[in-house]
């Protein structure tokens, strides 16, 4: 059995070999893991092969993880429990003491969980309470990622019963009641210590909260062709290198600074650091040079504190239109600490229009609520003449944007359509969305981000590399992992001056 495994969902995933085949980082849908379940079925995989494989992997799973113990699966009425009767059988070949639980009579079940039902030789228990002194480890196997209501019942008894006594819990796809395509619950649900999908990984594994309930993940594969699995048209991913690496820029012997690309950033007059910060990421990935520009009462803080770093004084609004006739300063980034202020708005849109690719961050995204439907027009123009615009809001400033009614994935991919944009949702669980509807959600954040500064330091890390020729969604994409991946190699201590050194070890690790 081949699988995918990683450390809790709810801190740091363990550091892997990161496929290098995009389809290996695809995240299908529970109806989209369906869809390919029916086209490996059609294509001549039987549908109890694939049955088999899975509770196998369940079953093989738990026996790395624990020593033999007792253990109560609990099985549903479909194929979810029927990945459960598979586990049991297995478990008890291998001399664990299973008891099985039944939501209701194997006589009633149908299909390929029926079959399965029929490879348990032992008792069934059926709508009588969880013994739990009787047991040590359950295998929720009740219901899958396609559940749509709440947890109810004998089924919501055994698991509370399971939680409260503190029994360690293997979910099986999921941990039942939770939504695999939104990570959103359903009702109460109890956290899984290990949870076990199949083939590829759905949206609801890392999507918060399910990202804190699934536990450890392992992704196993049960025989489904990589070819079916890519004929469901799916274009949501994992973020991880092996999406964006190929187009990741590279220093050339016949390059120069200027080949490498020109970041231009905005100081504020107040929050100076924000721009230095975000000045120093854009030059640690890459950017050939890197000018801030600051206005006469930001200046004598901003130039002492910058070495290679540029400083342009900027009096009025003609010394900003003045820097954007040289064409060589081919990405700008506005808005960390900027300032909420029409100067800010006047300045993205000075940019836009000479379709330069560009950042907007923090009080850019602010200053420009009461303008949002201006602005997006302007993006959509600069598209159409080859500008790339980056919008990389948290929940409140996207808020003050668009709408913020359905999921997570949906309120991101509408946004990027909506602005003719790559819309980079911040957050543990950050899901960047290109106007094409690509969509990756990212895995490697640690807490430690949750710090002040470190979205400047995102932000100028996806400006340095559009500077470098990087289109925008791998950008952004390479921009949230590599933050990301430095601050895990920080520590817990990190402050977002550290990032920029940081990245510098998190990019040898790739080259």
């Amino acid at each position: 059995m081949n699988t995918t495994t990683y450390a809790s969902c709810a801190g740091q995933p363990a550091r892997r070999d990161f496929p290098t085949n995009p389809q290996k980082l695809l995240l299908l849908t529970p109806q989209q893991m369906a869809q390919a379940d029916r086209a490996a079925m059609a294509a001549g995989i039987p549908g109890s092969r694939l049955m088999q494989r899975a509770g196998e992997a369940v079953a093989r799973v738990v026996a790395r993880r624990w020593q033999p113990c007792r253990v109560a699966v609990l099985c549903g009425p479909g194929n979810n429990g029927g990945d459960g009767w598979i586990a049991a059988a297995w478990l008890a070949r291998h001399g664990w003491s299973v008891t099985v639980y039944a939501l209701g009579s194997p006589a009633q079940l149908r299909g390929d969980a029926r079959w399965a039902a029929s490879q348990w030789p032992g008792p069934v228990r059926q709508g009588v309470p969880l013994d739990v002194p009787a047991h040590d480890l359950v295998i929720d196997a009740l219901f899958g990622a396609g559940l749509t209501r709440a947890l109810e019942g004998l089924a919501a008894q055994w698991l509370n019963a399971a939680a409260q006594a503190g029994m360690p819990i293997c979910a099986v796809d999921v941990p039942s009641g939770l939504d695999g395509a939104t990570g959103q619950t359903l009702g109460k649900v109890v956290p899984a210590a290990v949870t076990v999908t199949f083939a590829r990984a759905k949206p609801g594994h890392w999507l918060l909260p399910g990202r804190s309930l699934c536990g450890e993940l392992v992704v196993a594969d049960i025989g489904i062709p990589d070819e079916v699995l890519s004929a469901t048209g799916v274009q949501t991913w994992e973020n991880a290198p092996g999406l964006w690496w190929p187009h990741m820029p590279r220093a050339h012997l016949q390059g120069h600074k200027y080949t490498r690309g020109h970041a231009t950033i905005l100081a504020g007059a107040q929050m100076t650091g924000a721009a230095r910060l975000a000045a120093r990421a854009a030059q640690r990935v890459g950017a050939g040079l890197v000018t801030v520009a600051a206005p006469p009462a930001a200046w004598p803080a901003v130039a002492p504190a910058l070495e290679s770093i540029m400083v342009q004084r900027l009096a009025r609004r003609t010394d900003w239109q003045a820097l954007l006739q040289d064409a060589r300063r081919n990405a700008w980034l506005i808005g960390p600490g900027a300032g909420v202020s029409q100067t800010v708005v006047d300045a993205a849109l000075d940019v836009l229009a000479q379709h330069r690719h560009l950042v907007l961050d923090a009080d850019a995204l602010t200053a420009s609520a009461s303008q949002a439907r201006t602005l997006f027009a302007a993006i959509a123009a600069s598209h159409a003449q080859g500008g790339q615009t980056v919008l990389t809001p948290h929940d409140g400033e996207f808020a003050r944007l668009f709408s913020t009614e359905g999921s997570k994935l949906a309120r991101a991919s509408r946004a990027a359509h909506q602005a003719a944009a790559v819309v980079v949702l911040k957050g543990a669980d950050t899901v960047i969305a290109a106007p094409d509807g690509r969509i990756a959600i990212n895995t490697n954040a640690p807490p430690s981000l949750a710090t002040a500064g470190s979205g400047d330091v995102l932000a100028g890390l996806i400006t340095g590399l559009l500077a470098q020729g990087m289109p925008a969604f791998e950008a952004a994409c390479a921009g949230v992992w590599l933050h990301g991946a430095a601050a895990r190699a920080g520590g817990p201590c990190l402050v977002a001056d550290d990032l920029p050194a940081w990245l510098a070890d998190c990019l040898a690790t790739w080259r």
